[in-house]
């Protein structure tokens, strides 16, 4: 019941139709709370716009990980290491927790929010952004409501505060020749996968998205990696609810993985439910359904966030809803269909969603994982050197150290009876420090807006930033420099850099390389990089 409290006292507060603030932050995924509350700490008055019902993005939609195991923990402080830290209070363990439960998530991030009096509105986007020259002055919402405030803060995955005010962004993947990156563009695995790719007519197979003599080693392309739902699940029969059937089924969809056991089976080959299928073992009988890179097909649905980025919200719910049967489907398929081998349908079966999550929405994760969307192209652009070689920056705010990953992108046709994947990237991660210019867009282009969250980085660089972790760094950084140009009366471009630093590092967030702590996540175990 204290749960269901916080979330009402907070709703209660979003009842105007036209309303004045000091600081908007747009969107409550983790990246806007961390601005949100950090923000609204320095006194002045802060609205956050959640589209959803809900707070908290993947870490509550179910991501349970800060991704720690890939990272260097020494870079994560500030307000990201106090919600780890408030996880910690919650389990009783007295340190920081970085493997939790959505619904603890979503709590622990209520009452936070609670404490430091934001203001929640719920349920709407941005839908307009009306601006005076390069200074945005208001936003409207597709609920009717209007906002003014002196400074915005667009947290979101997708941008779409930033792009509607104006500001130039990026989508998909640059050639390896515009920045002199050599993980960028399309990237072909070495080893092709056997599989039916055409039907009886020669088309393409649902799944597959193009040829590969159509598409050359190093070109930019449109899309950026792919989108899965993270769904928690249960082994234990009293935690489960049944998983339901999609409600648009197509057998079809999934002809590539029935190929694929039908010719492990003539070869003798033995196949289990772990080799399409990676369950991450949670707390309290729960299990993380994730992508798994190696499989021969994926929960991630290749190809189906091609137009995600971009797309109208309308276009977007029937993307989310096309993502939603493609991930029912594939579990029904591994279920139910007789390509599939006996024990891997068994096994299949033995899974049901975990009861105690998402209650409110039949037990299934409220967000799409959109892992990459837009990307602002701002005072200064991250790229891959940024990140492994020239790693330092003057006007740090923050630390990140993940590797670089990112997830495939496609499958394409290599001829009719194989396929390759294509987008993977997984390189060693190092310490690097986050310019505070990546966070701020060009001021010809609007001067009262940060952009922490679809911040100013390549397709390769944002692979190391695009965690909840570390949008929480982001965002911590981008509440106090907002509260700093309203209280200042200045430009976001013409914020003090230095009292910044200052600032957040009296508040505990790792502004700086700390000497003898390691630099490069080699001690990590992982597969090999390519």
């Amino acid at each position: 019941m204290k749960q269901l409290f916080v979330h009402i006292s907070i709703l209660l507060l979003a009842s105007a139709h036209a309303a004045e603030t000091d600081i908007v932050v747009y969107s409550g995924v983790p990246c806007g709370i961390a601005a949100s509350i950090t923000a609204a700490r320095e006194g002045v008055k802060v609205v956050l716009i959640e589209p959803t019902k809900h707070v908290g993005g993947l870490s509550t939609s179910g991501i349970n990980t800060a991704e720690s195991e890939h990272m260097l923990k020494w870079t994560i402080g500030g307000f990201a290491d106090e919600f780890y830290r408030q996880l910690g209070k919650h389990y009783g363990t007295g340190q920081p927790e970085y493997f939790f439960e959505s619904s603890v998530a979503e709590k622990v991030y209520l009452e936070m929010l609670k404490e430091a009096g934001v203001e929640v509105h719920f349920g709407a986007s941005v839908d307009t952004v009306t601006k005076v020259g390069a200074k945005i002055t208001g936003i409207t919402l597709t609920d009717g409501t209007k906002l003014t405030a002196k400074v915005f803060v667009d947290a979101s995955y997708e941008g779409d505060l930033m792009a509607r005010a104006g500001v130039k962004y990026a989508v998909g993947r640059e050639s390896k020749a515009e920045f002199g990156e050599d993980a960028a563009g399309i990237r072909f695995d070495k080893t092709p996968r056997k599989a039916r790719t055409v039907d009886a007519q020669g088309k393409l197979l649902p799944g597959i998205s193009a040829w590969a003599k159509d598409l050359k080693e190093g070109d930019a392309h449109r899309s950026p990696m792919n989108y899965n739902f993270r769904l928690t699940v249960a082994k234990d029969p009293k935690l489960q609810v049944p998983i339901p059937a999609p409600k648009n089924y197509d057998a079809a969809r999934y002809s590539l993985l029935g190929d694929w056991f039908r010719d492990q089976a003539t070869k003798n080959m033995p196949t289990k439910l772990e080799d399409v299928l990676d369950l991450y073992s949670r707390r309290n009988g729960k299990y993380e359904l994730n992508n798994k890179q190696s499989a021969i097909y994926s929960l991630g649905h290749f190809g189906g966030q091609f137009d995600w980025p971009d797309a109208s919200y309308e276009q977007r719910t029937r993307i989310y809803n096309d993502h939603m049967d493609y991930t029912l489907g594939l579990l029904h398929f591994l279920a139910n269909d007789e390509a599939v081998p006996e024990h891997v349908r068994s096994d299949m079966k033995k899974i049901g969603l975990h009861k105690d999550e998402f209650v409110d929405n039949g037990n299934l994760p409220y967000q799409l994982y959109v892992r990459e969307a837009r990307r602002m192209e701002g005072e200064y652009v991250m790229t891959q050197h940024d990140v492994q070689e020239n790693r330092r920056k003057p006007d740090s705010i923050g630390m990140i150290s993940h590797f670089i990953d990112s997830h495939h992108v496609q499958r394409v046709a290599v001829n009719e009876n194989e396929f390759v994947n294509e987008g993977r990237i997984w390189r060693m991660g190092y310490a690097n420090q986050i310019p505070y210019r990546a966070l701020t867009p060009k001021a010809a282009e609007c001067t009262n807006l940060l952009v922490p969250g679809a911040a100013s980085y390549s397709h390769v660089a944002f692979c190391t930033l695009r965690l909840e972790s570390v949008w929480m760094i982001t965002g911590h950084a981008a509440g106090i420099a907002a509260a700093m140009a309203l209280k200042d009366g200045s430009d976001v471009q013409k914020v003090n850099v230095p009292a910044l630093q200052d600032k957040l590092r009296a508040q505990h967030q790792v502004v700086d390389f700390i000497p003898g702590q390691p630099e490069k996540c080699e001690h990590l175990n992982g597969p090999p990089e390519f």
